[in-house]
């Protein structure tokens, strides 16, 4: 039986003296993801902040544990470690170390790369998303073995290019062959929380569609006095496509190959967590007085964000700064457009339907292109063993007091989909610490230090279960 007290004085003392100083330095190095900072190798950050990952790791009194930085060519690294267990079994712990770029926003105070504490929080880019991963797991590992808990051998798989849609993972993934051998249990720590009060497990991620939308109607620029009326604007245009993929009042996006149907499962799950986090679902965001949500019910708000697809227009090339605004009829427009698809939504299928639909019979005869970027599919959880179940919801009564919950995530993790073609009987738990005004990938992201102790003690408990079952 676990000791729980020494299992959190441990766990407690860990993050304290050992992980909170090494997550401040690691927030320090700016190792953007290779589509944010294609120079990456040349830059060093990536090396910089593996190498402060990997020297910790060895730091740890865990038995037997290697720790390997692994390499291929052209492609960013990845760090593995591999602790021999004493029962059969494999549990595969997963995390990232590239990070979002630095955004706007940030507090007087604050920034991307300046660790802060402050009210049981650290600030600063990649703390929370996900610098943490790894310490959690090699924590979790070191508190049962203080106590001599039995455990299956654990594979930490730490990856360098999550944020840009883990292009290099699946190249590492099969480089490293029989030495993964077959997880019965995987458990990513990159994942949402509702709230700080209670474990959150993922059971769905969307997949997402990236692409440039292209609208060329001019060869040049010209005096708007004298071209409007006669050129249709590039603006236009792109409205009158865009209003073929999206309704432009509701939000709902028109072509059927974004989305599947909500099983009844996930719907149940949604009204369990609407339930429990009411508005908040909502009042999470940073909304301007007086701007509201879509729609008032939180069910349907949760159902938007976790399974139904969307659109996003992240980026815009061809309008001139206001300053630099003169009366010119630009001639072409650039627009990024993300797609968020339903979590079993084949990604390449909607990729050609967006493209279809775009590029057919163009307003006006106008150029139009448009060029997908990146295109990864979603995932919908295996249901949890009882055994797992149980593990969890007792984890989370005896850790936070509450109820373990469920819920789907609006964003991608390309490895959970990866994993699931590839290990079909395998149980998942998808947790983390991304919870209200959390803000990854935005201004003032933070880690709440305490659920990440709590989430560190819940992961132990699910190691020490699966150990059981096996």
């Amino acid at each position: 039986m676990i000791d729980l007290e020494a299992m959190k004085d441990h766990v407690e003392v860990t993050w304290a003296d050992s992980i909170v100083p090494q997550l401040c330095e690691y927030v320090r190095i700016p190792n953007k993801s290779p589509v944010f900072d294609p120079e990456w190798e040349a830059h060093g950050h990536m090396e910089r902040a593996i190498q402060l990952l990997a020297s910790w790791c060895r730091a740890q009194p865990i038995a037997g544990m290697q720790v390997e930085i692994m390499r291929l060519k052209g492609r960013t690294p990845v760090l593995l470690v591999d602790i021999p267990g004493r029962v059969d079994g494999c549990v595969l712990l997963y995390g990232h170390l590239d990070k979002q770029p630095e955004f706007t926003g940030w507090q007087e105070g604050l920034g991307p790369w300046q660790p802060v504490l402050r009210d049981g929080k650290l600030y600063g880019r990649g703390g929370a998303d996900d610098g943490y991963a790894v310490f959690a797991s090699l924590t979790a590992i070191g508190a049962l073995d203080a106590q001599r808990i039995p455990r299956a051998r654990c594979i930490v798989l730490i990856e360098a290019s999550e944020e840009s849609g883990s292009p290099d993972l699946s190249a590492h993934v099969d480089a490293l062959g029989a030495r993964l051998g077959v997880p019965t249990l995987v458990v990513c720590l990159d994942a949402e929380c509702g709230n700080y009060d209670q474990l959150w497990c993922t059971t769905s991620l969307r997949g997402n569609l990236i692409g440039t939308l292209e609208v060329q109607v001019l060869t040049e620029g010209v005096h708007s006095g004298m071209g409007s009326g006669i050129a249709p604007s590039c603006f236009r245009v792109l409205r009158q496509l865009l209003s073929r993929i999206e309704d432009e009042k509701s939000g709902k996006l028109k072509l059927d190959s974004l989305m599947t149907p909500v099983p009844a499962e996930r719907r149940r799950q949604a009204k369990a967590t609407a339930a429990v986090l009411g508005d908040s679902v909502w009042q999470k965001l940073p909304f301007t007085p007086g701007a509201r949500p879509v729609t008032d019910g939180p069910v349907e708000l949760l159902l938007n964000s976790t399974w139904r697809p969307s659109l996003t227009i992240t980026g815009i090339e061809g309008l001139p700064a206001l300053r630099d605004a003169g009366n010119v009829l630009v001639p072409q427009l650039s627009v990024k457009l993300s797609f968020r698809l339903s979590p079993t939504a084949d990604p390449q299928r909607a990729a050609q339907a967006v493209k279809d639909r775009l590029e057919a019979e163009p307003p006006y005869g106008a150029r139009i292109a448009f060029t997908p970027g990146s295109a990864m599919g979603g995932w919908n959880a295996p249901a949890f063993d009882p055994w797992l179940e149980r593990s969890l919801q007792n984890a989370s009564r005896a850790t936070f007091g509450r109820d373990m919950l469920c819920m789907g995530s609006g964003g991608s993790i390309p490895f959970m989909g990866m994993l699931g073609e590839r290990l079909p009987g395998t149980q998942f738990v998808v947790t983390g610490v991304l919870g209200p005004h959390a803000n990854a990938h935005g201004p003032n992201e933070f880690l709440h230090l305490a659920t990440a102790r709590k989430v560190t003690l819940c992961v132990a408990q699910a190691i020490a279960d699966h150990a059981r079952s096996v």
